[in-house]
């Protein structure tokens, strides 16, 4: 099995990211994006799917904290693509529904090369701590756009922000170990058009 790695690294006037990605990892991560609550959760998303990961990115952060989210979902999403390669024999499919306290989210994957983005996800408040919670879907808009994939995530309940945006990152960290797991009965691409 060739090794699953990749490394992106993206440069404009509002951020400067570098990427680099082993989808076949044991969480192992060194995460600094000058946003700590992001941080946390790309930590989470790192460990509860096992992927090791660099993320290090510079920002406009003094401005917002925007930019550098959705940059950091792009950069990570052209690296997962860029490691996927011809995706043959991935199982393709992932689901998980992961519980934090109060809250209960559910994230279901198609690695299909098609994207298409479903966020079912309400807050009660706008933050957490200092992070605005609609950035949550900026970032995965960006991850499943680069990433080529068909990204549906619901919250089922929850009241707290914080952990409303927990259970999504370490269902998100699941399902996509799930889809880019290998079945041996998968001689090629799991597709009946023979591509992904």
């Amino acid at each position: 099995m060739r090794e699953r790695s990749a490394a992106v690294d993206r440069k404009t006037k509002e951020t400067e990211i570098s990427v680099n990605l082993n989808i076949d990892g044991n969480g192992t991560h060194d995460i600094s994006t000058g946003v700590p609550f992001f941080d946390h959760m790309l930590t989470l998303f790192a460990v509860h799917g096992f992927f090791d990961f660099s993320i290090q990115a510079k920002g406009d952060v003094d401005v917002d904290f925007h930019h550098t989210v959705e940059d950091v979902g792009l950069v990570l999403g052209d690296a997962l693509n860029k490691a996927l390669g011809d995706r043959k024999g991935i199982v393709r499919y992932g689901h998980a529904v992961t519980p934090m306290d109060d809250a209960l989210g559910a994230v279901t994957i198609d690695l299909s090369n098609r994207p298409y983005f479903v966020f079912n996800v309400s807050c009660p408040g706008l933050s957490a701590g200092q992070f605005d919670v609609s950035l949550t879907k900026e970032f995965f808009r960006a991850f499943a756009v680069r990433g080529g994939m068909n990204l549906h995530i619901n919250l089922y309940y929850g009241e707290n922000e914080h952990h409303i945006i927990e259970s999504i990152f370490k269902a998100a960290g699941r399902a996509l170990d799930q889809a880019t797991g290998f079945d041996e009965r998968i001689q090629s691409v799991r597709s009946s058009k023979g591509a992904l």
